[in-house]
């Protein structure tokens, strides 16, 4: 029988919520589990669950079907602000310019798809060029401030529709743009997975990019994603978050028997260009990349959703033993990513990708609230692993095992969270000031910065503190 863990958000009554809450009972209605035996059997893990595991359970059912109530307004409201955004940087850039141009007849409406229409991230962080990059040989340097600057840049980039991302390669990185896929997600019925391959050099490759689009602002399917627990067990690897599985294409949890047979069977992969699978996509194109240029090695990368995408796509491709393919990966960064798998994973990852060379990065600013989910505790067995580069709100830089306060969860983590947010907006409104004007916060970021005072943690998560981190960045002395 298969193992997995299902925290259902789409069936479960409010009735069975509160009964589960308040007494613990109802647990087969709120947990779906492909385990061998009876509930009671199962452990302490499902029946023996504690206040605080139930109290997580609840909050991130009851996030999720609000979130998915949300789901159209979301999209509309995403829509409306971005072409409105589009509309003030296509005129001047604000409403004078705007105003003026209406006047004079002379206004530019945006065309959404287009090189010149930015995405809402792309308007909270306007930032397109590369720092201080003079060379492709600057990216060799694994330590090297180039390469991480090349990761998040790139990892921001993904966030941008197609001619856009294809504009900013060519022409003002001066590299090779691949390709920009938009992949099936049988769960949620669409194609929600975007991710784009990139090359330094269009012949005679060094480096050969993959950039998969993480979180996106008013996606609401994204954010039920990052607050899902649920897991499915692959004997190799461990406990999978099972989100992230479907995000890369690999099965549904409507049908579980499917998970197993996208891992196991790669015909299962549809060359429907509708439904193509984001991982087989991925690989193939990688593979006729790295016969193309004999030199070359891959990097993986992604903000958010798109880092945990960038690490467990190496973790599948050591399950189907492309050991040709892994030996020529030269690292995978990621920032502010979600735990994606439990102690296993972690054993296993580490074995084969920090050692004996360290490949992983994981990068976490501050009080970010998205590398501290899903939970590291006895329920959820999340963990991270790797070279945690951890940044305070001030830049400095320190590597460690795991981040401070592992598990946002609590009333001790309230007011420190509220103080933190306080300070990000006073921080933000003086960056122009502090580092010049490359660093000056766009009013968008200013505005949400200020959303921090109502979900602490959240703003913390912008791809702009993540980009600041690798340009402002010092290592601690201590």
């Amino acid at each position: 029988m298969e193992d997995y863990l299902i925290v259902r958000s789409d069936t479960v009554s409010l009735a069975d919520l509160a009964r589960f809450l308040t007494y613990g009972e109802r647990v087969e209605k709120v947990i779906e589990t492909g385990r061998v035996g009876s509930l009671e059997q199962r452990g302490p893990a499902v029946s023996a669950l504690s206040q605080d595991h139930r109290w997580v359970i609840v909050v991130s059912i009851v996030a999720r079907r609000i979130i998915t109530f949300l789901r159209k307004p979301m999209e509309l409201y995403g829509l409306v602000v971005e072409f409105f955004l589009n509309l003030l940087y296509l005129n001047g850039g604000g409403l004078v310019g705007l105003i003026r141009n209406l006047l004079t007849g002379k206004i530019v409406m945006p065309e959404r798809g287009s090189s010149s229409y930015l995405s809402f991230i792309g308007h909270i962080d306007t930032r397109l060029d590369l720092h201080n990059f003079q060379s492709q040989s600057a990216l060799r340097e694994l330590e090297g401030r180039a390469l991480l600057d090349f990761c998040i840049m790139a990892s921001k980039l993904a966030y941008e529709n197609a001619n856009v991302v294809e504009d900013v390669v060519t022409n003002r990185w001066k590299m090779h743009f691949v390709e920009f896929y938009s992949c099936w997600n049988e769960y949620q019925k669409e194609r929600s997975t975007q991710v784009f391959i990139m090359c330094d050099k269009q012949k005679n490759a060094d480096i050969i990019l993959i950039s998969f689009r993480g979180t996106e602002p008013f996606d609401a399917d994204d954010w039920c994603t990052d607050f899902d627990y649920s897991w499915y067990h692959i004997p190799q690897l461990g406990k999978i978050h099972m989100g992230f599985l479907e995000a890369l294409g690999l099965g549904t949890r409507d049908q579980i028997s499917t998970v197993q047979l996208s891992l196991q069977d790669p015909k299962s992969f549809s060359e429907n260009r509708n439904k193509r699978n984001a991982y087989y996509t991925v690989r193939n194109k990688l593979r006729s990349l790295l016969k193309v240029h004999p030199n070359a090695k891959f990097i993986v990368t992604g903000h958010s959703l798109g880092g945990a995408l960038a690490i467990l796509f190496p973790a599948i491709l050591l399950l189907h033993e492309e050991t040709e393919v892994v030996e020529r990966l030269l690292a995978v960064s990621t920032f502010g990513q979600p735990r994606v798998g439990d102690a296993q994973l972690e054993r296993f990852m580490e074995a084969h990708v920090c050692h004996p060379v360290e490949k992983y990065f994981r990068v976490v600013y501050c009080n970010d609230l998205i590398p501290r989910i899903p939970y590291d505790d006895r329920m959820f067995l999340y963990k991270h692993f790797g070279v945690c580069r951890y940044y305070n709100s001030l830049f400095i830089e320190k590597e460690m095992k795991e981040e401070p306060d592992r598990n946002f969860f609590g009333v001790k983590y309230i007011i420190p969270l509220y103080l933190t947010a306080v300070w990000e907006i006073m921080k933000g409104l003086a960056m122009g000031c502090i580092f010049g004007s490359e660093y000056k916060e766009t009013w968008v970021a200013t505005f949400f910065t200020i959303l921090g005072l109502v979900m602490p943690g959240i703003s913390a998560h912008c791809p702009t503190n993540y980009v600041n981190c690798a340009r402002l960045g010092k290592k601690s002395r201590f």
